[in-house]
């Protein structure tokens, strides 16, 4: 009998289930939005809103939580280039995606059905973060001077 357990085991050992979300979450903070199948995608939305609202909260404590949970707690690898980038996904989190949502109470993600894979029929489906990164105006590959 399945009494009182919650969420999706997706056929996969804790560790590996728990290292699959880490990383779809990492992936979805720094693209803003990734195609991914429905199951995923479903367990998914309660890791990131859990980290969105963390975030909003701003203190050092908070930040060493979603840095534990992002798999970034050892920032002094020998790869310097994948902790920066680790840190650049943290950054981006606090310092963007947290102050978009300030007013937001929850809800932080969509979730678009696609249809079917067609390989193995899987319902696929894009999660995105519903308030997106405004982007910078557009300058014109051409601007007319006036003669004076």
């Amino acid at each position: 009998m399945r009494h009182r357990k919650s969420g999706r085991h997706f056929s996969r050992p804790s560790a590996h289930r728990n290292a699959m979300l880490d990383t779809l979450a990492t992936q979805l903070l720094d693209h803003e939005a990734i195609q991914t199948t429905e199951p995923k995608a479903k367990e998914l939305r309660s890791v990131v809103e859990k980290l969105i609202t963390l975030a909003k909260r701003g203190d050092i404590h908070a930040r060493r939580i979603v840095a534990s949970r992002l798999n970034q707690r050892d920032v002094n690898r020998a790869d310097a280039a994948d902790s920066k980038r680790h840190n650049e996904v943290l950054n981006k989190l606090f310092d963007d995606i947290a102050k978009r949502n300030a007013n937001r109470p929850g809800g932080y993600t969509r979730i678009i059905k696609l249809g079917v894979r067609h390989g193995d029929n899987a319902p696929m489906c894009r999660i995105e973060l519903v308030e997106k990164a405004v982007p910078e105006a557009v300058k014109p590959a051409f601007q007319a001077t006036t003669a004076d």
